[in-house]
């Protein structure tokens, strides 16, 4: 069975924030607030919060620098996940992955469908490790950031959670660059 295991001790992650959109702004993001607001109503650090235009050249490099930073575990993104031609995000998130977390879009897109039906085939969110943090590029509604993080993220990313989590594999998620 699936559960919060008390015995175990929380360990706060630190997570950035990204909003790509050619339309939001810090007065009206409100997808990135939400997602803000959840990040730190449980317990985690926000590490970093920006609002990128839908420029896959930008994201590549944002996501490179988080990456980079010592400080940072998690990347989330929200926006730029649909089919448009400025939806951008999966593939700039493509540019950069080492490895693809493909549950997490499967398993996002189960809940969504719940929701709003067959509508959720045009969620490209998408979800992979790279340089030891994990980067999840969800869809730019408050209710799809909400979906994400109550019935996903929010357990994967809390150290208690049992069978498994995310956070009991950060440790690990470099070995394939560590000398044999």
């Amino acid at each position: 069975m699936s559960g919060i295991d008390k015995s175990r001790s929380f360990l706060p992650v630190n997570i950035a924030v990204l909003t790509i959109s050619d339309s939001r702004d810090p007065a009206s993001d409100r997808s990135g607030d939400l997602l803000a607001e959840m990040i730190a109503r449980d317990g985690h650090q926000l590490a970093h919060r920006d609002i990128l235009r839908d420029e896959a050249g930008q994201i590549v490099t944002r996501l490179r620098q988080l990456i980079a930073d010592p400080k940072t575990d998690v990347v989330m993104t929200t926006g730029g996940t649909g089919v448009t031609g400025r939806d951008v995000t999966p593939e700039a998130f493509e540019a950069v992955i080492e490895k693809k977390i493909e549950g997490f879009g499967e398993l996002f897109r189960w809940i969504s469908y719940a929701k709003i039906g067959t509508s959720t085939m045009q969620s490209r969110a998408v979800g992979g490790i790279a340089g030891g943090t994990y980067l999840f590029a969800l869809p730019g509604s408050p209710g799809a950031v909400k979906d994400a993080w109550e019935e996903i993220l929010r357990w994967q990313l809390d150290a208690r959670f049992r069978p498994c989590n995310l956070v009991d594999l950060m440790p690990r998620l470099q070995e394939h660059r560590q000398p044999a």
